[in-house]
This record gives structure tokens, sequence and C-alpha cells, in this order.
């Protein structure tokens, strides 16, 4: 945008339509009276109207197209205020404004009322947008009504304009907005200012996508956070929240394809509606200090909105930022077929370019440093929470193991030691996909694999399932941060989830495992046969095992994670569908991992059942066990922990190969129980160890709802 001193009186222009549109807009809300909102309806729809006599003018700029447009501008004002004195005479006190005392209430306004309050200020700021391009020199008339109305919306006009109106309209209303809402309002105004549509310099560009992407992200952790601090929500956040990341979905996805396609169409419509949910929310602002909700972990059509929501938003952040600072890696790893042909045709390669969409974002390293960034900082607030030294080395390691294995190894070291190792998509997937991979070292098959299996097949075995599934995996970040973790309540409330409860291995779950395994079997066969030359199978380019493993932990392990509200927390281990976690758990089975309390009589004498509670895999028969042999070992349990975390009597701990050495020197396994337990009830005594353990069922844990987190109990 130019500089000049015709340019910058249009700023002045806009700043000023801005100030007076955020005061009309505070008017219309505080009004104590119908008059004054309707006052204010009409000072607005005239702002918009005086836009009629340039545009015009524009369209035709002779001494005849002025007097057409300044006639025009005067005969629509004419026109709008005839209902407004209608009104005003009906009411038969047209000095009515004066009569609303300082001390009424504000008109409850209705859905309608702020929706259409919100579309006359988006009309106006489209007009001035219009206006100010086209007086500015830039073509906006191209594309159709379809391109005209992106130009203009997408133009720096429009945006920096709605940026300012939005936050001091907030500023201004800010004495009826909860302090969380004010905060969500100034975000979503500082991410429409760094919008990169509205400037065509690339370094501005780059830098708007890199802030906005960085308070997006923080937005989106306040969500969670937030989430897990309230349970329960007002009615307006309730409503808020799902709209406005279902905006920012079709944001970012638009911003994708501005970048890609270059078409700013989506882009445009997304802004439009944010414009149109930040004026329904800021015009009723009693409802945000409403009745609470009903708690939002029984609410789990709310919760899959919100999380798949937030989870495209993130797709198209992360595809976004890929194309930025990755475009050539990013491209070629995206299949884009054209969408032309017979319809038959036409529908399978959308379906073909959805799907490689969503593979390759999802597996892009700039998507997985958002994700590590989001997700690991709520693992770092379930740290802060932690009372168990243990748990807290692990999640610090876990965190370490994703930074390695999702980031540094696959984007920066093999790029460095393996310069020309060949390109991924034509690479079998050796070993631990996820973890210790090794698709550069596949020249040697074998080796490879016995390296691979040797090394993380042990410390399996010494440290159990939990060395995978807790740590090396870049799953337990995205499962075990506050919000999250909190979602385990799913696992025992909905239908889906309680199918696999418990340690039992289900026949649901042996077919999941049987067909999976069955497919990776099958798949590194014929990758194997290709690298030989001895056949010659791939699909869409990849090799059958790599795209079994895009497949797998790039498409079908994120529609699982957005499925938490149904099928419940960490479902790739209660499903059995990973394959990775199935062969730990082959290796766990032989190991020396185990839960073990210090004091079976304590949990003869618990009622709280808090370890089952906090299991997020769902193992609500362990107390049964720890009653009856003072042991657990199931290889479903992935030793995350939470069970040592939530036991309120300090009476469980996890025992592997440092406590069997223990038990060889003479040592005590663990020290002694720090927490009082409770109290006996006279005459309890345990039963025979030889009576069978008898699961407990899921009513009997069913997980209280709570207006926040519990607090762990003190050492």
């Amino acid at each position: 945008m130019s500089t000049g001193p015709v340019e910058a009186s249009f700023v002045g222009v806009a700043l000023g339509m801005a100030v007076v549109t955020a005061y009309l807009v505070r008017w219309a809300i505080d009004a104590r009276q119908r008059s004054q909102f309707e006052i204010a309806v009409y000072l607005l729809v005239m702002m918009g109207e005086m836009w009629a006599a340039p545009l015009v003018y524009l369209s035709d700029p002779s001494h005849q197209g002025l007097l057409v447009g300044v006639g025009a501008s005067g005969t629509a004002m004419m026109v709008t205020v005839v209902p407004l004195l209608l009104s005003l005479f009906r009411t038969g006190r047209p000095q009515g404004v004066a009569l609303a005392g300082p001390d009424a209430p504000p008109l409850a306004l209705g859905l309608g009322a702020v929706l259409g309050l919100g579309a006359i200020v988006l009309a106006n700021e489209f007009l001035m947008g219009w206006a100010l391009s086209a007086a500015a020199g830039a073509t906006v008339a191209v594309g159709g009504a379809v391109g005209a109305f992106a130009a203009v919306v997408n133009s720096p006009w429009f945006l920096l304009t709605m940026a300012a109106e939005m936050l001091l309209s907030a500023v201004l209303l800010r004495g009826r907005l909860p302090r969380s809402v004010m905060a969500i309002f100034l975000a979503q105004a500082a991410i429409m200012v760094f919008s990169p549509v509205a400037f065509a310099s690339p370094s501005w560009v780059a830098v708007s996508i890199y802030v906005s992407s960085g308070l997006m992200i923080g937005l989106f952790v306040f969500l969670f956070e937030y989430l897990y601090r309230h349970r329960q929500l007002s009615e307006g956040l309730s409503a808020y929240w799902p709209e406005l990341v279902g905006v920012y979905a079709v944001m970012m996805t638009g911003l994708f394809a501005w970048m890609y396609f270059g078409g700013g169409a989506l882009f445009a419509v997304a802004v439009a509606l944010e414009m149109l949910v930040f004026y329904a929310a800021l015009g009723r602002p009693a409802r945000f200090a409403s009745t609470p909700t009903a708690p939002w972990p029984s609410r789990p059509n709310w919760a899959f909105a919100v999380l798949s929501l937030v989870f495209v938003a993130e797709l198209g952040m992360g595809a976004v930022l890929s194309l930025q600072l990755d475009p050539a890696d990013y491209v070629g790893g995206y299949p884009f077929l054209a969408l032309s042909g017979a319809p038959g045709t036409i529908v399978l390669n959308a379906v073909s370019n959805g799907f490689w969409y969503f593979a390759t974002s999802a597996a892009s390293s700039w998507f997985l440093i958002m994700m590590g960034l989001e997700m690991g900082a709520l693992v770092v607030f379930k740290m802060r929470e932690s009372h168990n030294l243990e748990n807290r080395i692990r999640l610090a390691l876990m965190l370490g193991c994703y930074a390695a294995f999702a980031v540094f190894f696959p984007s920066i070291y093999f790029a460095l030691v393996f310069p020309n190792a060949p390109p991924p998509v034509t690479v079998p997937v050796l070993g631990w996909s996820m973890g210790i991979g090794s698709y550069p070292l596949a020249v040697g098959v074998f080796g490879t694999l016995l390296v691979t299996y040797v090394v993380t097949g042990a410390l399996t075995v010494l440290f159990g399932r939990r060395v995978i599934c807790s740590v090396f995996c870049t799953a337990p970040v995205m499962y075990q941060g506050t919000t999250i973790d909190a979602m385990k309540s799913f696992n025992r409330s909905e239908p889906l989830g309680r199918k696999y409860l418990s340690s039992r291995l289900s026949a649901l779950y042996a077919g999941t495992t049987a067909a999976v395994m069955l497919a990776l079997v099958g798949t590194s066969i014929l990758s194997y046969l290709d690298t030989t030359g001895a056949a010659n199978v791939y699909i869409q380019g990849n090799d059958p095992s790599v795209f079994f493993f895009v497949l797998s932990f790039s498409v079908v392990w994120y529609v699982l994670f957005v499925s938490i509200p149904y099928a419940g927390n960490y479902n790739c281990v209660t499903m059995g569908w990973c394959y990775t976690g199935t062969i730990a758990q082959a290796f766990h089975k032989v190991g020396f991992f185990k839960l073990k309390v210090r004091d079976r009589q304590v949990c003869w004498d618990c009622t709280t059942l808090d370890c089952a509670k906090g299991c997020p895999v769902g193992l609500v028969d362990m107390p049964g066990h720890f009653r009856q042999t003072g042991e657990f070992r199931s290889t479903k349990c992935c030793g995350v922990g939470d069970c040592v975390e939530d036991c309120p009597y300090d009476n469980l701990y996890i025992s592997d190969v440092r406590h069997w050495f223990r038990r060889r020197l003479g040592l005590p396994e663990t020290r002694a129980r720090r927490t009082a337990g409770p109290v006996a009830r006279a005459g309890r005594r345990p039963t025979v160890l030889a009576a069978p353990v008898v699961p407990l069922s899921a009513e009997a844990i069913r997980l209280p709802m709570a207006s926040g987190p519990v607090a762990a109990p003190a050492n």
C-alpha cells in the first residue's frame, strides 16, 4: 500500500470510521430503551450509505457521476430515516432517549438483533474498503462478484479497520465482560491485524504468518487450559468457543488455499463469519455471566466439536507454515490431482487430494513442531501439578523424545548425515515407526531390523511398555496434557469407550489387532519384494509400507484422537489398532514391569477407587487385583503413572527391573508410605488369596464432575 499524502488521508478516514463505529456499537449494546438502540442502528446505516456517492463517482468519474452519487446517497438516507421516525412516534415519546436513566438495565438484545447489528457494521466496512481500495488504484472488479468480494475483504482497508473496531468495541464494553472473554477478544483482534493477505509484500506475508500462528497457538493453549480449570462454562462461552474455533478452521484452510492456489475467497468468507461471531458474542455480554451449563466432560458432542475444529485449524496452520518455510518438500509430498473430467473422476481426485492434504500436513515437521508447542504446554502444566518425582521425570523425557524423534532426527539430523538418502516415499518403513526409526539405513534390511528391535525390545522388557507408549512415541505428548488427560472420563461414560474397559482383551480388540498386524505383514512383504525387484507395487507412488504407515499414523491416529469424546482417551492402546503398541505389548508380556502396592490392607479399606478413575486406558479392574495379590500386571498398561499420582494414600508404585535388582540385593523395593491410610472398618479382613479377582464395574468408578481439577494430596 502506498504511503503518499492521499493514502495517508485514507488511513485517517478509516481510523475515524473505526472509532465512530465502535462508539455506536457500544451505544447500541448498552441501550436502555428500544429507541436508543434504533437511533444507534440508524446512524450506523447512515455511515454506510455515505459511501454510495464516492462509489458511484469512482465508477463514473464525471460531473454527472458526482451528481448521481450524491443523489443516491441522500435518497438512501431519507428512506432509512422513515422507519426510525415511525417507530419513535409509535412509542409516543420522541424524546425517549432522554428518559433512559443511567441506572436502568440495558436491553436484553436477541440473537437476531445483534447479528443484524454485526451485518450492518460488516456492510459498512465492505463499502468503505471498496471505495478506498478503488480510490487507491487497486483493481477490485476482477473475477466477478466472488472475486470482488474477496478483493475488498482481503484488503488492508477492510481487515485493519475491522481489527481496530473489534479492539475498540471490546475495550469500551470491558466493564460488562469477564477478563477471560476480554483476553479472547483482544487475541482475536490481534490475529486479524496480522492477516497475511492484507499486503502483497513477501516480508509482510512471512512475518504475519509467524505472528498470527504464534497468537493462535497461544489462544488454543489458553482455551484448553481454561477448559481444564473450568469444567462448567457459562452459556456464552459454551456457544462462543466452538463457533470461534470453527471460524479459525475455515480461515486457516482458506489461507492455505490462498497460498497454494492463489484464491482468497474462502479466507474472505472466514473473515466475514468471524465478524458475525464476534458481534453475536459482544452484543449479549450477559450470557457470559449466566448460569453454567452442564460440565463439558458430560457433553461428548460439544467436546468432539471443539476438539475436531481445533484440529482442522491446526492442520491448516501446519500446512501454511510448511508452505512458507519448507515449500519444496511440502509441495513435493502432496500429489495434487486435477479436478476435471468425468464426475466420478472428479470425486475420486477430490478424495485423493483431501487425503494427501491431511496426511502430508499432519506428517510435516512444522505441524509437529506446532502441535509439540501447543500440547507440550499442557504437559508442562501437568508436570507442575504432579507430586510424583518419577512421573515428572518421565514427562520431561517424553517431551525430549518428542523433540528428538518428531522434529530433530527426521527433519535435521538425517538430512545432514544422509544427504543422498532416497526419498522417504520410496523406502520401506523399517523397525519402530515412531521412536527409533531407521528408513535412511534401509540398505541393510535385516541389520536395521535387528538393531531396532533389540534396542527397543530390550528397553521394553526392562522398563515396560511405557518406553514406547509413554515416552518414545509422539502420541503421549498429545494425550497426557492437562485437558486431554481429563477426557479419560469418556472411557467410562461413553458406550464405545466402555467396550474396551478393564485388562480383558475382548474379541473386538483381538479382531482389530489381528487385522492391523496382517496389514503390516502384508505391506512389509510387498515392500521387501519391491526393493529386491521381484515386484513393483506402489500406491500413488508410495511404497506399500510407507502408505500403510501414513494411513495409520498421519490419518487414522488423528481421526481417533479427535474422537476421544466417543472412543475414550488413549484409544490407540485401548482399541489395539496401533501396530507399534502391539509389538511393544509382546515384549511387555515377558518383562519386569508391573504395578504394586505397599500395603494390601490399605486397598481393602479404600473406598475412593482413585487409582482406577485415574487410569487413562480404563483398567478398571486393578483395585481388585491389588486387594487380592498386591500387584497388577496387564499388557494394556502403558505406564502413564496417573494411578500412582492419584492414589490418596501413596500406596501404589511402579515396579520394573530396578526393583528386581533391589530385591536380589536384599534391599527394600521402595520407601514406606508417606501418608496415612484409610481408617479400617471394624471386622474388615482380606478374603482368601485364592479367590477369583472380581473386576469393578464401570458404574462403580464413574468420574464425578467437578468445577475444576482435583487438588493433589500433600506429600
